[in-house]
């Protein structure tokens, strides 16, 4: 590490890092920056915090993590050969399979230490290589939390107690001479336990029966349950000390005994190179091409129609946030897919920033301002901005349906479907994908082993007290499946291989990708083709216009390559309540089909027409109004109408005891095309789109820890450690010949105001440096090397070593002033 003393602590292995590297260290774990440490030693004691570690540990790959857990049951410290040793043991009796699997071992062995030393999990000279104290509690065996490796205490840990008479009992037992103390007795019995030729003779006097025990401990869990009679092979074992009590009822395999049998390995399967990932199927790139756009295409369309369907009001919010389970369905019914795939739908349009919640005092989610926007832009500039969100999201709709840590059912668009995980995993699996050559499907089971090698502990076992509340213990290996079924639904990928457009996503922007998916987008129709049985049938995309006015007029009988559309009485008055004549959409029409207008279809339009508004529906608190008393009487005289309340104030108005909306529904559902009408008895008109929220901003994603710092701060903040490090290890020069005056290490300097003016006054003339304690407005007290350049007015302006630029300190906020020593200068 370019020193020539090797360090003793993990402060002084930071200190002699480079510039560079130290830098590689904040950016790997950019909590460290939060905020920038004073000194190396704050950053250090940072870095060996349990929160800190655990994260450290959740980011190492597969060998990397099992090459700490190798160092968490090694000697402290150990040389780097007996690391080695303990990854690829001694293998004696496993061939070349062992050979082969060791040089594997040894090549990768150098970059698992390297990230654990970038991590600062690591330090050392390879022949003193030390884990940092955090991480060694966390990995080392213990009753409570047993290691990964399966490995138990040492004979030294596990005899801690133990009377000296039974020391020398095993002795006896395993034929070694006594000792007059407990400590040479356990020294002795490691010794024999870690000699491979003694302890193969012992174990060749052991029982059939006894070695069977032991093949049940030696990979783990090493504890084991006994009887206070215990049977003939049990008690054996354990006059020889190869299981050592642990409690009246339990005994424990010693590791060095364990290692033993496990020819030296500290794991049953190292794993030094990552899986490969698999092939499913191999598909022509084009044919890929076209099946994600055409999903794409069937994507856009499908939040089209959900914005359409939420375009006068969507569903009211629930009390904890997010839609009911019966609205959900009532959108799954409306798209034509499964509960599951609706959350998607409507989680996507949420945090693309389509959909958002109104503010209303009966809030409901409605489509935002955006919305509008996003549908005048090009077919493949709104799928690029669809997949954008999707990738940064962390909402995760897989999730509705299950239950949070209390057991409260998560819901759709509520407050706990966040993991800050979902976008690594997402970008994590498409960059598998893209791995591939094109048009490769990867198989999925292989995929998720890659995964889980690359990060474990969070696909995974995972150390004592670092899973949050309410995860799983595989929430990775769950992103990453629902990933494959959204990149599907979404059109990212086609027949289960990466298409072009996405590729083009991931590497060169959503410009690109919206390049490569426009020539196969098809062009939008301005036609349709009417039929004689009160249909029309558009051969493919409508241009947007054209597509409006037809949902408003006609009903979607069927979707696929062609739409259908149904023309009933209800959908033609549903085009008259929004302010059309018959004579506009005859007009429409004749203007759009390439196809002659049937006869059925005109009459239909007609005979609505001439009976829309006949009936005229008002607040009294409702009443209904018509020329013809005959239409009332038959209105009074149907039954279903009991329910209304309905009386007669004038031959030709009736009242009602119900609202103007339930009043207009029912007589709808009567068969009569009512229309409501204002305070002034105008006809109202319900245009499609009519409600929008207030502006909305996306949901902003939940950030998986501290964002990860850009090269200017990182360069700023090793410079602020560097030279808080030389403020915090300069040599002050005394002031005073008691020693009771000197400073103690690590304090502020403390001076009154008086010798604080005249010490900052005389560096000033002779350009020295000095060390002063500062408190800064918020009350944060710091340590600082400066060179004051000026002194008036009650401030001082001086180079600060620490920030590395000039500033200006306020004299009352200075704590005190010293000398440096004058090799204590920065």
């Amino acid at each position: 590490m370019g020193t020539t003393t090797p360090p003793r602590t993990l402060a002084e292995a930071l200190r002699a890092r480079g510039d560079e590297s130290l830098a590689g260290l904040l950016r790997a774990r950019p909590d460290l920056l939060n905020p920038v440490p004073n000194d190396i030693t704050q950053l250090a004691t940072r870095a060996g915090t349990r929160a800190s570690v655990v994260r450290a540990l959740e980011h190492l790959d597969r060998f990397a993590l099992q090459t700490a857990e190798a160092l968490a049951v090694a000697p402290d410290p150990a040389p780097y050969d007996t690391l080695l040793s303990l990854l690829t043991g001694d293998g004696l009796d496993d061939g070349d399979q062992h050979n082969d699997a060791g040089a594997a071992i040894t090549a990768a062995l150098p970059r698992a230490l390297a990230t654990l030393r970038e991590q600062a999990l690591v330090w050392g000279e390879d022949d003193r290589l030390r884990l940092v104290r955090t991480a060694r509690e966390l990995l080392a065996p213990s009753p409570q939390h047993p290691s990964p490796t399966g490995l138990g205490p040492t004979v030294s840990e596990a005899t801690a107690g133990m009377s000296p008479g039974r020391l020398q009992e095993i002795l006896a037992a395993t034929g070694l001479p006594a000792t007059h103390d407990p400590v040479s007795a356990v020294a002795a019995l490691a010794a024999l336990f870690t000699d491979r030729t003694r302890m193969a003779e012992l174990l060749d006097t052991a029982p059939v029966e006894a070695l069977s025990v032991l093949d049940r401990l030696v990979w783990g869990p090493p504890y084991g349950e006994v009887t206070p009679n215990p049977t003939p092979p049990v008690k054996w074992l354990r006059d020889r000390g190869l299981l050592l009590p642990v409690s009246t009822r339990t005994v424990v395999l010693p590791r060095e005994a364990a290692l033993h049998l496990r020819a030296g390995r500290a794991h049953r399967v190292p794993e030094p190179v990552p899986p490969v990932v698999g092939t499913a199927a191999e598909r022509d790139p084009q044919a890929v091409d076209r099946a994600a756009a055409g999903q794409a295409f069937t994507a856009l369309s499908t939040v089209e129609e959900l914005l359409k369907l939420w375009n006068g009001g969507g569903p009211a919010i629930l009390r904890a946030g997010g839609l009911s389970v019966r609205e959900l369905k009532r959108a799954a019914n409306s798209l034509d897919v499964t509960e599951p795939i609706a959350a998607f739908w409507v989680e996507l349009a949420y945090g693309a920033g389509l959909l958002a919640t109104d503010g209303e005092p009966d809030e409901r989610y409605a489509p935002t301002p955006a919305s509008d926007e996003w549908l005048d832009l090009p077919a493949e500039e709104r799928w690029t901005h669809l997949a954008t969100a999707w990738l940064a999201a962390t909402r995760t709709p897989g999730l509705v349906g299950g239950q949070d840590a209390k057991g409260r059912a998560l819901s759709a668009l509520g407050p706990e479907l966040d993991r800050s995980a979902a976008p690594d995993v997402r970008r994590r699996v498409l960059a598998l994908f893209a791995e591939l050559p094109p048009g490769t499907a990867p198989d999925a089971e292989t995929l998720l082993r890659r995964l889980r090698w690359e990060r474990p502990l969070r696909g995974g076992a995972t150390p004592p007290a670092a899973t949050g509340p309410g995860e799983g213990a595989d929430l990775r290996s769950r992103l990453a499946l629902w990933t494959l079924n959204e990149a599907e639904l979404l059109g990212v990928t086609g027949r289960g291989a990466l298409s072009s457009q996405a590729r083009a996503l991931l590497d060169e922007g959503p410009d690109a990708a919206a390049a490569r998916l426009a020539p196969l987008i098809p062009e939008p129709l301005d036609h349709v083709l009417l039929q004689a049985d009160l249909t029309a049938v558009a051969p493919g995309p409508l241009e947007r216009p054209l597509a409006e006015m037809l949902s408003v007029l006609a009903d979607v009988e069927s979707k696929g390559g062609a739409t259908v559309y149904r023309f009933t009485p209800g959908s033609v008055r549903r085009a008259l309540d929004a302010g059309q004549a018959a004579a506009d959409l005859h007009a429409f029409l004749a203007a759009h089909s390439r196809t002659p207008v049937p006869q059925p279809l005109s009459y239909l339009i007609d005979d609505v027409a001439r009976r829309h508004g006949h009936l005229r529906i008002g607040a009294a608190s409702a009443y209904v109004r018509c020329d013809d008393e005959a239409v009332l009487n038959e209105i009074l005289a149907d039954r279903r109408s009991t329910g209304l309340r309905l009386r007669r104030l004038a031959p030709t108005v009736l009242a009602a005891q119900a609202d103007p909306g339930s009043l207009l529904e029912a007589l709808r559902d009567m068969g009569y095309a009512p229309a409501a009408e204002s305070a002034e008895g105008d006809v109202l008109i319900t245009r499609a789109g009519a409600r929008r929220t207030p502006p909305r901003t996306p949901p902003a994603p939940v950030p998986d820890g501290p964002p990860v710092p850009d090269d200017t701060l990182l360069g700023a903040a090793v410079r602020a450690i560097r030279a808080g490090d030389t403020a915090a290890t300069a040599i002050r020069r005394e002031t005073s010949e008691d020693p009771s005056s000197t400073t103690p290490a690590g304090s502020l300097p403390r001076t009154t105001p008086a010798e604080t003016l005249a010490t900052v006054q005389a560096a000033a003339m002779t350009g020295s440096a000095v060390w002063i304690g500062y408190v800064n407005a918020d009350g944060a007290a710091s340590q600082r090397v400066i060179a004051p350049v000026r002194v008036e007015g009650g401030f001082v302006t001086a180079y600060d070593h620490t920030a590395d630029e000039v500033r200006t300190y306020p004299l009352h906020r200075i704590t005190g002033v010293a000398e440096l020593a004058e090799d204590g200068k920065p």
